[in-house]
């Protein structure tokens, strides 16, 4: 005996049919495209730091087990079902993360944790992410599925919403995602609650009324998180070059067009020049990078590079606040008024834990790696495990052309070691690209769209490229963000704006540690700089320059010496060549010395073609358009449309029809001024009973009755009723009338 199925009651316990009836419900397709939306989330985490083959294997299990069990468990037995395998979810995940780890792990760090999860921590930012991945997947995913099969679908959108949230709070999951979870919620709960199909037929106006509020408050709501990017729809400014990868924050995102702010940051005094480090990115997600890992405090010391090193005394002065930290890598002390809110990040290098005020100043002593050509190449591939694991992986989805054109890039150059390869590239990149701030910015994987695709990009784009390359042959290699040296106003001083934002790559070779390569071309970028300073200045905008820039600049004194320094019979490369870009390979211009695209203005460059909508601006309209016709049958405006329409505009159709519907017309007016006219009512005894007197009305009516009942009307009877009717609805719609009177 089976029991028939009903809301929130179950199936059939037991039988196909049932199985089959509420997989077949229209609710599930809302459940279906709920859960696809997390899991899209899932899969791109996965694709990032490990595969997705587990997580596939993982929903298949789980989906499995559902069906098995959701004839034999009542709604609260699932939703136990599900908070355990939550539970149980997390100390996997914890019991995952190595024991010297896990030692400093406490429930204040765990509370820390997910605080910062829910206010827009990537996922990316787990070093266990793809553990993590899997540990969360089965309770949203069992929970959802085991009460949708048993009909509870306002309950199955709740888990399931819950799992989309989190990453809504997160910004990992995009304003798309955002898009199909909320439709899916909504269609599943409107849908599988509106039974048998006449009721949706019904009352679909209110169901997709309904998504399209929750879409348009969901998509105010993913906009908070993340800081990756802004807003996902237009209107927004071209963002800086300077605010998208040196603001210090845990992600930077590869974005389009970008502009060159002129406004001086900070000034150094230090004996040697250098690029100004702020942060460094070992997690490509194929659009971004992330840093994974949790900053600590500074207690005092850093660890020196491997190898043999030279100290830097630096002290940087913020001449506006600033969010970030820079200094020459590698950082290993630091001392004045922000030591108390020094942070110390994943890879080694510094981070405000507050905003820096104007005026205020640190003191950094760098260690800086000192190396030779020689050194370099003869370094060998014995990369420490730790490195490995963090520098050498790439999204599964890489394509496999970027791999083939790196070796062949290397082959050519007969490159026979990582320091031979990394020179190789480098220098391809510099030759083969132009350097442009205005480029519209790819989807899919950033690296292969430039290496493939884009003819121009700036340095996020030469440096993603490099690094994903460098990977693919097995050199470890991070992204790294900074400012370049900046404008020289004396012997040991330098004054740094935000044009001077920068990105560049990091190769670890073992013995030496994080050595620095640029391929973006030098002179353009350099040109760039001058061509946004001189306009800035020509314009007069503020902070511009301090009491130490200007034009003319610094010119070294005669006694001033460019003889390397020696330490310990190894060459100093970067104090050597007085330039980061000279470090490892000669200077060289982009293709036949070109700038590239930049425009000066400061908003940024700018296409004169009109821009093509985004996908997520298509489907926000859409979704706009499908709820204005939602709301327009649902509060009856698409009838008074219609009707607004009909008693107005009266199309040709013959005699007969005219007359008919010239009547109708004028019938209508009357029923909205007095009452309509009764079932069974004559037309002689409606007329009488209102007590019309206008002739015409009269006359329109007699004409109607004649071609109603006797089929017979001519052209001029015809024409007759039309004009009566269009004079009637003019006079009793003052608008119309006015119109009429105007031609």
């Amino acid at each position: 005996m089976t029991t028939a199925p009903g809301r929130g009651s179950g199936f059939a316990t037991g039988t196909d049919w049932s199985l089959r009836s509420a997989i077949l419900s229209p609710g599930m397709l809302g459940f279906a495209v709920l859960t696809a939306s997390y899991l899209r989330v899932l899969f791109h985490v996965t694709d990032v730091v490990g595969g997705t083959g587990a997580l596939l294997l993982e929903v298949g299990v789980v989906l499995a087990l559902g069906a098995v069990l959701a004839g034999r468990v009542d709604t609260r037995t699932a939703l136990v079902g599900s908070a355990a395998a939550l539970l149980a979810g997390m100390a996997a995940y914890y019991f995952s993360i190595p024991a010297s780890q896990r030692a400093l792990i406490d429930a204040g760090a765990v509370l820390t944790d997910l605080a910062a999860l829910l206010s827009g921590l990537s996922v990316f930012r787990l070093v266990q992410a793809e553990i993590w991945a899997l540990a969360v997947l089965p309770a949203p995913l069992l929970g959802s599925w085991l009460l949708a099969l048993r009909g509870n679908y306002p309950l199955s959108a709740a888990v399931g919403g819950s799992a989309l949230g989190l990453f809504v709070l997160t910004g990992d999951a995009g304003f798309l995602t955002t898009l199909a979870g909320v439709v899916g919620a909504a269609v599943a709960v409107g849908f599988g609650e509106l039974s048998p199909r006449r009721a949706i037929a019904l009352h679909w106006d209110t169901v997709v009324l309904v998504v399209t509020v929750m879409i348009v408050l969901s998509s105010t709501v993913s906009l908070v998180p993340g800081g990756a990017g802004g807003p996902v729809l237009g209107g927004s400014a071209t963002p800086t070059l300077e605010g998208n990868v040196v603001d210090n924050a845990d992600n930077v995102g590869i974005v389009g067009a970008i502009r060159l702010s002129p406004e001086v940051r900070f000034s150094v005094e230090s004996e040697r020049r250098g690029y100004w480090r702020v942060g460094a990115y070992d997690r490509y997600t194929g659009g971004s990078w992330v840093r994974s890992g949790e900053a600590r405090s500074y207690d005092g010391r850093l660890d020196s590079p491997p190898g043999p090193t030279i100290g830097v005394e630096q002290t940087i002065t913020a001449e506006t606040t600033m969010n970030s930290m820079p200094a020459i890598w590698k950082p290993v002390t630091v001392d004045g008024t922000v030591e108390r809110a020094t942070q110390v990040t994943a890879e080694g290098g510094l981070r405000a834990a507050a905003p820096i005020a104007e005026g205020e100043s640190y003191k950094v002593v760098s260690q800086r790696p000192v190396y030779t050509t020689r050194d370099l190449r003869m370094a060998g591939t014995d990369y420490p495990e730790r490195i490995e694991q963090r520098y050498l992986s790439l999204p599964d989805s890489t394509p496999d052309r970027v791999g083939e054109r790196a070796a062949t890039v290397a082959d050519r150059a007969n490159a026979s070691t990582p320091y031979d390869t990394a020179v190789a590239i480098e220098s391809y990149l510099e030759r083969t690209k132009e350097y442009s701030l205005n480029v519209e910015r790819p989807r899919g994987s950033v690296a292969d769209a430039f290496l493939f695709e884009m003819d121009a990009g700036y340095c996020t784009y030469y440096a993603t490229t490099m690094a994903v390359m460098l990977r693919t042959q097995g050199i470890p290699a991070r992204m790294v963000t900074g400012y370049t040296p900046g404008e020289r106003v004396g012997e040991d001083e330098w004054v740094v704006r935000g044009l001077n934002a920068h990105a560049w790559v990091e190769v670890y070779f073992p013995a030496t540690g994080w050595v620095a390569f640029d391929p973006t071309p030098s002179t353009p970028r350099e040109s760039a700089a001058e061509q946004r300073i001189a306009q800035a200045r020509q314009s007069g905008e503020d902070g511009v320059d301090t009491n130490r820039t200007g034009p003319g600049g610094w010119t070294a004194t005669p006694t001033a010496t460019a003889t390397p320094e020696t330490i310990n019979g190894t060459v100093d490369a970067v104090t050597a060549t007085e330039g980061l870009e000279d470090v490892l390979r000669p200077r060289q211009d982009a293709p036949n010395g070109t700038v590239g695209n930049f425009t000066a203005g400061g908003d940024g460059a700018g296409s004169d073609d009109p821009a093509l909508p985004t996908p997520e601006e298509v489907g926000y309209g859409l979704v706009l358009l499908f709820g204005g016709v939602a709301a327009g049958r649902r509060f009856g405006l698409d009838d008074r449309l219609y009707r607004f329409v009909w008693l107005r505009y009266q199309p040709r159709d013959g005699p007969v029809a005219d007359v008919e519907r010239a009547y109708d017309r004028i019938e209508t007016l009357l029923g909205a001024r007095y009452r309509p006219r009764r079932p069974g009512e004559t037309v002689d005894d409606y007329l009488a009973s209102l007590d019309v007197t206008d002739t015409r009305v009269h006359r329109v009516a007699a004409l109607y009755e004649r071609a109603r009942y006797g089929g017979d009307a001519t052209a001029a009877d015809a024409d007759e009723a039309v004009e009566a009717a269009d004079a009637l609805v003019a006079e009793r719609t003052p608008l119309l009338g006015r119109l009429r009177r105007a031609r």
